[in-house]
């Protein structure tokens, strides 16, 4: 979510807006089990497909800040890696008043997060195929928008007859995999043949579907579990 302009103290918090939405949404809303590295960033994304006959398929995304040393976590080491261009906008305090949900926003990126690291999908109209796109689709999407550089990605989406190697495709993902889910250890998909990022992704009823995508950087830090979200 991007802001423009000034906006008074009392700007109403867009999150909590967000959160209102997902909590009146008829599914339950999952993500990473709750661990000390790992911070619920609560600025949650809400997407809706559909048209006129209400909505075919939501999908809510949550995103976490990184704690390197959750002891501490004013140890330099929980820092993420900035250019000074990011660095120094961050250090200015403009000669307004901001709202407090804005300054505690910019605060925290100082620090690593997984964007979009857990995904709920509810589709109204389900198929056996669900799990696999939902994974695929979820880990191309962290792919292209995090790791471009990395991978050599132009800038703008792919053409239609572009070679597109970077994509993960079903041959990727292994369906013989398992992860803990509120306590306990069910059956799972997963793809663990990107260099970037390793994926998992649950089935949690018929018509909905719980994936996560989590950069391998992260992976010696956190236990990949889910859990439902509170």
């Amino acid at each position: 979510m991007e802001f423009a302009g000034v906006l008074p103290p009392d700007a109403p918090d867009p999150f909590a807006q967000a959160e209102a939405r997902i909590r009146a949404l008829p599914f339950p809303v999952w993500g990473l089990g709750a661990q000390p590295s790992l911070e619920d960033d609560r600025s949650p994304g809400l997407g809706t497909v559909g048209g006129s006959g209400g909505p075919g398929e939501l999908e809510v995304a949550v995103g976490y800040t990184v704690w390197r040393n959750p002891q501490d976590r004013d140890d330099p080491v929980n820092l993420a890696e900035l250019d000074e261009q990011t660095r120094a906008a961050l250090d200015e305090v403009p000669p307004w008043p901001r709202p407090d949900w804005l300054v505690r926003g910019a605060e925290k990126m100082r620090y690593p997060r997984i964007w979009e690291a857990v995904r709920t999908t509810w589709r109204r109209d389900p198929t056996p195929e669900d799990l696999g796109n939902q994974i695929i689709h979820h880990t191309n999407h962290i792919l292209m928008n995090r790791f471009r550089e990395e991978l050599g990605i132009p800038a703008g989406p792919p053409g239609p007859f572009e070679t597109t190697g970077w994509q993960v495709t079903p041959a990727a993902v292994n369906t013989a995999a398992s992860v803990v889910v509120d306590g306990t250890r069910i059956p799972s998909v997963e793809i663990d043949t990107d260099p970037f990022v390793y994926a998992i992704g649950v089935r949690m009823a018929d018509d909905l579907v719980v994936t996560a995508v989590i950069p391998r950087e992260f992976l010696p830090l956190i236990e990949v579990s889910l859990a439902r979200r509170v």
